[in-house]
């Protein structure tokens, strides 16, 4: 089998891992990270998202061997001693019920608002099309991430 390094919330990490192993795999599997969540296996639900290199990236659709070498992210790896402000400020305007797809979106939220410091609302509904949600109607979750985004500086 071949083995992987890489840094994930900045400790590097390595395994063997078979040549087909999804990166959420290895996450969850091997590092036991099971906050990167298994939506639904084809890139569509957002689930999974993590920062892979400071992108927001499905990791269902990426192989651990093509993240060897990387700075992953994971949402378990932002809050140091309290919380990031985009997970703050989810909590703060209620924009999680069930919380599955929290942490894919706090993750995708965090890259948007890295990009774009002060998105509009619909730059904020675009962004966030590939993140699904069966509970809230994104209406709180447009609003976390603008309250996030002026939190965090924009």
């Amino acid at each position: 089998m071949p083995a992987v390094s890489m840094t994930v919330n900045g400790k590097t990490v390595s395994g063997d891992v078979e040549a087909r192993t999804l990166l959420v795999q290895f996450l969850r599997e091997n590092l036991r990270m099971t906050g990167t969540r298994v939506g639904c296996d084809t890139a569509q639900c957002g689930a999974c998202c993590v920062l892979i290199d400071g992108d927001s990236v499905k990791s269902c659709s990426v192989l651990a061997l093509q993240a060897e070498g990387a700075e992953i992210t994971t949402i378990e790896g932002l809050a140091d001693g309290e919380l990031h402000p985009m997970q703050d400020a989810f909590r703060e305007h209620h924009a999680l019920q069930c919380g599955f797809c929290t942490p894919g979106m706090v993750i995708s939220a965090i890259d948007l608002v890295t990009r774009n410091p002060d998105p509009s609302e619909d730059q904020i509904r675009e962004w966030l099309e590939g993140n699904l949600c069966r509970c809230t109607g994104y209406h709180n979750i447009v609003k976390a991430i603008q309250a996030a985004a002026q939190a965090m500086g924009g």
